[in-house]
């Protein structure tokens, strides 16, 4: 903006603005007021409230309640919003008027400049909010941007992180290693069936925010200033949600009871959830990308992750697992975004919620990030090297395949020969060899780690 200003005024008076501003006084008067960080409503957020103008402007034409002239120079200047147009038009901080009316007036007011031009007057309040209110639209577009997050960024993302964890389980059926349990070995699985256990989290991890998206479009527009519909047509939020659908391709409906569209989150605070339970998925899966990763010579020493850059500014030749780790600090972003989101779904004080742009910050910033990392770790499991040879030595000294003795010499036995083992460092099949009178060849089936790992009981038919 530049430092010539021009006076402008509202309902409160006169008030200066940039002389090339296209926003006007409440949105000056909102800057002026919410100095507080320099956190902004994220473009998706800015796009889905210019997206109900649009709609609303189109639901007003159908009425009769708005001459098309001017109702579709309005459509057009929100379409330049949702386009991407104007983005530095967007100022106010996040941290403003719990309802959103800030950032509300602000997209009326810079629709209302662009639409009015040279020769129509426009209004913010009485074209630009027609049938409005911000304690509905706010909400409104809080769950029209994650869901557009949703089906546009996040499902995707999680589309190829699945396809990538099932490509290389496929790859590792014959890949035997120690399982473990506490930490602590345990009996032989397959590298496949231990990938195939990532794939199936993120598999459940998407049906349930796919259920999510249920209530997620439902929305409370039509529910004006306290969910009566005061001031706007019976059937507005069921137009407003059908040009909805027409620009976005994502089935709308207003909300069966208003009252609890603009007086509680729940909505979001349910999809929150959904995404704390994907991080969880995340932190798992980089855990023990990170554990099997780990060494070269003191670790696990069982994958190796594909080097990226240097690990460390002093010790040569170090290479870290960075994008694991990476992933670990957008889940834990996640949860701290999900503590936030859950205060403030709780601040639903009578008839409206005043927490909302807090909830849309958060919410929407979990969605686009655990979307990138999804994709960064697709990335990193499908260039991993699985070590063959460290997994076949340490199955070979594993006591635990003692385990497998036990319904042919007893548990107290099988225990004796695994110890004997461990204290000796020597693999499992010597020992049992020796103290036991079964066949070697009869132990080295009993004790084949991959006939062990592949021991999964069928289910009944």
């Amino acid at each position: 903006m530049g430092d010539k200003k021009i006076s402008v005024s509202d309902s409160m008076g006169r008030v200066e603005i940039p002389v090339d501003a296209l926003y006007q006084a409440q949105t000056q008067r909102a800057l002026d007021n919410f100095k507080i960080s320099p956190l902004r409503l994220p473009p998706i957020m800015i796009k889905a409230l210019a997206l109900v103008k649009q709609a609303a402007a189109a639901a007003n034409i159908e009425l009769g309640k708005l001459d098309a002239a001017r109702g579709e120079a309005i459509a057009q200047a929100a379409a330049a919003i949702v386009a991407g147009e104007h983005a530095d038009q967007f100022p106010i901080d996040v941290f403003q008027t719990g309802s959103g009316t800030s950032s509300n007036m602000n997209l009326n007011e810079v629709i209302a400049t662009i639409a009015a031009g040279e020769t129509m007057a426009v209004d913010p309040n009485d074209h630009v909010n027609m049938g409005q209110s911000s304690n509905d639209v706010f909400p409104s577009a809080i769950h029209i941007a994650a869901c557009l997050g949703i089906h546009e960024s996040l499902l995707p993302a999680m589309g190829i992180l699945e396809a990538s964890l099932l490509q290389r389980s496929e790859q590792h059926q014959d890949t035997i290693k120690t399982g473990r349990t506490h930490l602590m070995d345990a009996m032989p699985i397959s590298l496949s069936q231990e990938i195939s256990a990532w794939a199936s989290q993120i598999k459940n991890d998407r049906y349930r925010i796919q259920t999510s998206l249920t209530r997620l479009q439902q929305l409370a527009i039509g529910g004006t200033a306290v969910g009566t519909g005061v001031n706007t047509s019976p059937d507005f939020g069921v137009r407003v949600c059908r040009q909805l659908q027409s620009a976005t391709g994502i089935r709308f409906t207003p909300m069966d009871n208003l009252f609890e569209g603009l007086s509680t989150q729940n909505s979001a605070l349910e999809l929150s959830g959904q995404l704390r339970v994907l991080a969880a998925s995340l932190t798992k899966i980089c855990n023990d990308l990170r554990w099997m990763n780990s060494g070269p010579l003191t670790g696990l020493g069982e994958i190796g992750l594909k080097p990226l850059q240097p690990g460390s500014s002093i010790m040569p030749a170090k290479v870290n697992p960075v994008i694991p780790e990476a992933v670990l600090m957008v889940a834990a972003q996640v949860n701290g975004n999900d503590a936030t989101i859950t205060h403030a779904a709780q601040s639903g004080n009578f008839q409206l919620n005043v927490m909302l742009p807090v909830i849309a910050y958060n919410l929407l910033q979990s969605i686009e990030i655990l979307a990138s990392a999804s994709h960064h770790l697709a990335a990193a499991i499908e260039s991993f090297s699985a070590n063959q040879d460290v997994m076949t030595q340490n199955l070979a000294r594993n006591p635990i395949l003692a385990t497998a003795l036990n319904p042919v010499i007893g548990y107290r036995k099988a225990a004796e020969i695994a110890k004997q083992a461990l204290r000796e460092n020597r693999p499992i099949l010597e020992v049992a060899v020796e103290m036991t009178d079964i066949d070697k060849s009869e132990l080295e089936a009993l004790l084949d780690p991959g006939k062990l790992a592949r021991n999964i009981q069928k289910k009944p038919e």
